[in-house]
């Protein structure tokens, strides 16, 4: 049983193709989806998967791999205690051995970037998404965001308005008021969300001016909608031009989509023959917090998810909470 959570946001650096299979529809290759609301995420499996590989390439010469040994000692200098390690906070490789100690909630939209006839574009969301986040941090057992603004709101002195009252989002133009509590809640999600890296200060300062809180049923349209498709083809080695039948559309999350997920800890679950590796590495009491510790310290600040990884794209850049 998971007795400790943490919640942790992902800015999407390039855009994340999370593919949920073949489609019959407009997209040959769509991303995935809540079946209930349509919104887009990511599993939690390929979360996970995609985590683990990141821990299993780190190096020693990695400051992680340093961070790792210095809040972990008994891992200094020995790869095979640091591989058994990995295997007892995120499952056996194959087989079913026991449980890992960690595990992860489907990563959820929580901003989406939408093109603006001003300020070049926003950051949407709705009350819908706003109020389950609020549920999601409740059980993770951390501070609450501010008290949750109506639907059509924007800070005070947005510069998303093309006239008072109206933003143009892709060709649509919503109603909205300028409101103190969007104001409010756009400075929390600044400082809470986003990565504090100092190159990303002109990001945060622009998410302040920038969220806008649409409808529910507007904001799902436009996740529909306003998503990336991209149109690819196969080139024919013999010919130089295009193979038959090769002609395919892939969805993508966009570039600066924010999504948020919680990580879960438990005790280690092992073998009687893992005891020793276990409780010298994660000690005999409060083992869920020395599990939250290895992947606080382990995670890295970007990260490789989804698919197509030789294009280039699914960069996504973490923020623990807390950090």
């Amino acid at each position: 049983m998971f007795t400790r959570a943490c919640p942790f946001f992902l800015l999407v650096e390039t855009p994340l193709h999370a593919g949920s299979g073949t489609d019959l529809g407009v997209v040959d290759l769509p991303i995935q989806r809540e079946r209930h609301t349509g919104f887009p995420k990511i599993e939690a499996s390929g979360l996970k998967g995609s985590i683990r590989e990141a821990f299993e390439r780190l190096e020693d010469h990695d400051n992680r791999q340093g961070e790792l040994e210095k809040r972990f000692p008994n891992l200094k200098g020995d790869r095979e205690r640091y591989r058994k390690a990995i295997s007892l906070v995120f499952g056996p490789e194959s087989g079913d051995l026991h449980v890992g100690a960690l595990g992860f909630t489907d990563a959820r939209l929580l901003l989406f970037p939408v093109r603006s006839a001003r300020g070049i574009f926003a950051w949407v969301t709705c009350p819908a998404v706003l109020n389950r986040l609020c549920r999601e941090l409740e059980m993770a057992r951390v501070s609450p965001l501010p008290p949750v603004t109506g639907a059509g709101t924007v800070p005070p002195e947005s510069d998303l308005l093309v006239r008072a009252g109206t933003v143009v989002l892709e060709e649509y133009a919503f109603t909205v008021r300028e409101d103190d509590e969007a104001g409010k809640l756009a400075q929390w999600l600044a400082e809470m969300t986003m990565p504090q890296e100092a190159s990303l200060s002109w990001w945060r300062d622009r998410m302040k001016k920038g969220l806008v809180v649409l409808p529910d049923d507007d904001f799902r349209d436009l996740t529909t909608l306003a998503t990336e498709v991209t149109t690819r083809i196969k080139i024919d080695p013999d010919t130089g031009t295009v193979q038959s039948g090769a002609l395919f559309t892939e969805e993508y999350l966009p570039q600066e989509s924010l999504l948020y997920g919680l990580v879960l800890a438990s005790p280690v679950f092992g073998r009687e023959e893992d005891r020793e590796i276990c409780e010298a590495v994660f000690g005999k009491e409060k083992q869920d917090e020395a599990v939250l510790k290895f992947w606080r310290t382990g995670m890295p600040k970007v990260l490789q998810v989804g698919g197509n990884a030789t294009l280039g794209k699914g960069l996504v850049r973490i923020k623990v909470w807390g950090d």
